[in-house]
Protein backbone atom coordinates (compact mmCIF):
# COMPACT_ATOMS: atom_id res chain seq x y z
CA UNK A 1 0.00 0.00 0.00
CA UNK A 2 1.34 3.42 -1.01
CA UNK A 3 -0.36 6.01 1.26
CA UNK A 4 0.14 9.48 2.29
CA UNK A 5 -1.72 11.65 5.07
CA UNK A 6 0.22 14.94 5.92
CA UNK A 7 -0.92 17.93 8.47
CA UNK A 8 1.63 20.77 7.93
CA UNK A 9 1.51 24.01 6.71
CA UNK A 10 2.89 25.62 3.22
CA UNK A 11 6.69 27.23 3.12
CA UNK A 12 5.63 29.25 -0.08
CA UNK A 13 2.66 29.84 -2.81
CA UNK A 14 1.85 27.41 -4.87
CA UNK A 15 3.85 27.55 -8.37
CA UNK A 16 0.86 26.51 -10.82
CA UNK A 17 1.67 25.57 -14.47
CA UNK A 18 0.41 24.75 -17.31
CA UNK A 19 1.73 21.09 -19.29
CA UNK A 20 2.48 21.02 -22.72
CA UNK A 21 -0.45 18.89 -23.14
CA UNK A 22 -2.77 21.62 -21.46
CA UNK A 23 -2.70 19.12 -18.28
CA UNK A 24 -2.88 21.86 -15.00
CA UNK A 25 0.05 20.72 -12.15
CA UNK A 26 0.64 22.69 -9.06
CA UNK A 27 3.70 22.58 -6.96
CA UNK A 28 4.18 23.18 -3.27
CA UNK A 29 6.01 22.15 -0.11
CA UNK A 30 4.38 21.54 3.41
CA UNK A 31 6.12 21.76 6.57
CA UNK A 32 5.79 19.09 9.44
CA UNK A 33 6.85 18.78 12.21
CA UNK A 34 7.34 15.95 15.15
CA UNK A 35 8.34 16.55 18.78
CA UNK A 36 11.13 14.48 19.67
CA UNK A 37 12.52 14.01 23.07
CA UNK A 38 13.50 17.01 25.34
CA UNK A 39 11.01 19.35 24.02
CA UNK A 40 12.82 19.66 20.58
CA UNK A 41 10.78 19.91 17.63
CA UNK A 42 12.34 18.25 14.05
CA UNK A 43 10.43 19.74 11.19
CA UNK A 44 10.58 18.09 7.94
CA UNK A 45 9.59 19.08 4.37
CA UNK A 46 7.44 17.43 1.73
CA UNK A 47 6.93 18.81 -2.05
CA UNK A 48 3.28 17.76 -3.31
CA UNK A 49 2.51 17.78 -6.67
CA UNK A 50 -1.42 18.00 -7.95
CA UNK A 51 -2.72 17.55 -10.93
CA UNK A 52 -6.20 18.06 -12.91
CA UNK A 53 -8.74 20.17 -11.00
CA UNK A 54 -7.41 19.64 -7.85
CA UNK A 55 -4.04 21.47 -9.21
CA UNK A 56 -6.37 24.58 -9.97
CA UNK A 57 -8.19 24.78 -7.23
CA UNK A 58 -4.86 24.63 -4.73
CA UNK A 59 -2.69 27.26 -7.10
CA UNK A 60 -6.21 29.25 -6.59
CA UNK A 61 -7.00 29.02 -3.11
CA UNK A 62 -3.87 28.11 -1.00
CA UNK A 63 -1.28 30.44 0.20
CA UNK A 64 2.62 30.77 2.34
CA UNK A 65 1.78 29.99 5.82
CA UNK A 66 -2.13 28.21 5.56
CA UNK A 67 -2.23 24.70 7.30
CA UNK A 68 -3.45 21.80 5.25
CA UNK A 69 -4.33 18.03 5.06
CA UNK A 70 -2.52 16.15 2.37
CA UNK A 71 -3.98 12.47 0.98
CA UNK A 72 -2.09 10.56 -1.46
CA UNK A 73 0.72 8.51 -2.23
CA UNK A 74 4.49 8.50 -2.48
CA UNK A 75 5.97 8.96 -6.00
CA UNK A 76 9.87 8.51 -6.97
CA UNK A 77 10.94 9.42 -10.10
CA UNK A 78 14.88 10.17 -11.74
CA UNK A 79 16.10 12.07 -14.76
CA UNK A 80 19.65 12.67 -16.23
CA UNK A 81 21.17 16.14 -16.63
CA UNK A 82 22.66 17.45 -19.39
CA UNK A 83 25.76 16.46 -17.93
CA UNK A 84 24.66 12.75 -17.33
CA UNK A 85 24.64 12.79 -13.62
CA UNK A 86 21.14 11.04 -12.15
CA UNK A 87 18.73 13.17 -9.97
CA UNK A 88 16.38 11.58 -7.96
CA UNK A 89 13.60 13.29 -6.40
CA UNK A 90 10.82 11.80 -4.08
CA UNK A 91 7.37 13.61 -3.68
CA UNK A 92 4.09 13.02 -2.69
CA UNK A 93 1.23 13.37 -5.33
CA UNK A 94 -1.71 14.48 -3.81
CA UNK A 95 -4.98 12.67 -4.03
CA UNK A 96 -7.13 15.05 -1.92
CA UNK A 97 -6.14 18.31 -0.22
CA UNK A 98 -8.05 20.33 2.52
CA UNK A 99 -7.44 23.37 4.01
CA UNK A 100 -7.49 23.29 7.66
CA UNK A 101 -6.88 26.58 9.13
CA UNK A 102 -5.38 30.12 7.75
CA UNK A 103 -6.93 32.94 5.70
CA UNK A 104 -7.29 32.91 1.93
CA UNK A 105 -4.47 33.63 -0.24
CA UNK A 106 -2.89 37.42 -0.21
CA UNK A 107 -3.66 39.40 -3.27
CA UNK A 108 -0.26 40.56 -3.07
CA UNK A 109 -0.55 42.70 -6.31
CA UNK A 110 -3.22 44.53 -5.28
CA UNK A 111 -1.22 45.47 -2.15
CA UNK A 112 1.84 46.48 -4.21
CA UNK A 113 -0.74 48.79 -6.75
CA UNK A 114 -1.68 50.60 -3.26
CA UNK A 115 1.97 50.85 -2.02
CA UNK A 116 2.68 52.59 -5.21
CA UNK A 117 -0.26 54.93 -5.35
CA UNK A 118 0.73 55.72 -2.06
CA UNK A 119 4.23 56.93 -3.01
CA UNK A 120 3.34 58.51 -5.69
CA UNK A 121 1.06 60.69 -3.85
CA UNK A 122 3.51 61.44 -1.68
CA UNK A 123 6.07 62.11 -4.04
CA UNK A 124 3.43 64.82 -5.55
CA UNK A 125 3.28 66.28 -2.23
CA UNK A 126 -0.27 64.69 -1.04
CA UNK A 127 0.02 64.33 2.10
CA UNK A 128 -2.30 60.80 3.34
CA UNK A 129 -5.53 60.82 4.94
CA UNK A 130 -5.61 60.15 8.63
CA UNK A 131 -9.05 58.57 8.12
CA UNK A 132 -8.43 56.81 5.33
CA UNK A 133 -6.90 53.03 5.51
CA UNK A 134 -2.92 52.31 5.31
CA UNK A 135 -1.72 50.38 2.34
CA UNK A 136 -0.60 47.54 4.46
CA UNK A 137 -4.62 47.42 5.35
CA UNK A 138 -5.80 47.82 2.01
CA UNK A 139 -8.56 45.58 0.62
CA UNK A 140 -9.35 45.40 -2.92
CA UNK A 141 -12.90 46.67 -3.96
CA UNK A 142 -15.34 44.15 -4.41
CA UNK A 143 -19.07 43.42 -3.42
CA UNK A 144 -19.45 42.89 0.15
CA UNK A 145 -20.40 39.68 1.04
CA UNK A 146 -22.88 39.01 4.15
CA UNK A 147 -20.99 36.90 6.76
CA UNK A 148 -23.46 33.88 6.34
CA UNK A 149 -22.58 34.47 2.21
CA UNK A 150 -19.15 33.90 3.22
CA UNK A 151 -19.55 31.16 5.15
CA UNK A 152 -21.36 29.30 2.25
CA UNK A 153 -18.70 30.92 -0.21
CA UNK A 154 -15.95 28.81 2.25
CA UNK A 155 -18.03 25.52 2.23
CA UNK A 156 -17.88 25.53 -1.51
CA UNK A 157 -14.64 25.95 -1.56
CA UNK A 158 -13.51 22.99 0.74
CA UNK A 159 -16.21 20.90 -0.86
CA UNK A 160 -14.07 21.77 -4.53
CA UNK A 161 -10.95 21.15 -3.12
CA UNK A 162 -12.08 17.71 -1.39
CA UNK A 163 -13.34 16.97 -5.28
Amino acid sequence: MNRVLLTGRLTRDPELRTTASGKPVVQFAVATHEYVGGGKEKSEFHTIVAWGRLAETCGKYLGKGQQVGVEGRLQTRSWDDANSQRHWRTEIVAHHVEMLAGRRRRDYSAEAAAASLEAQALAAGIEPDPLEPAAESFVPAGPAQPADEEDEEDELLEDAVAA
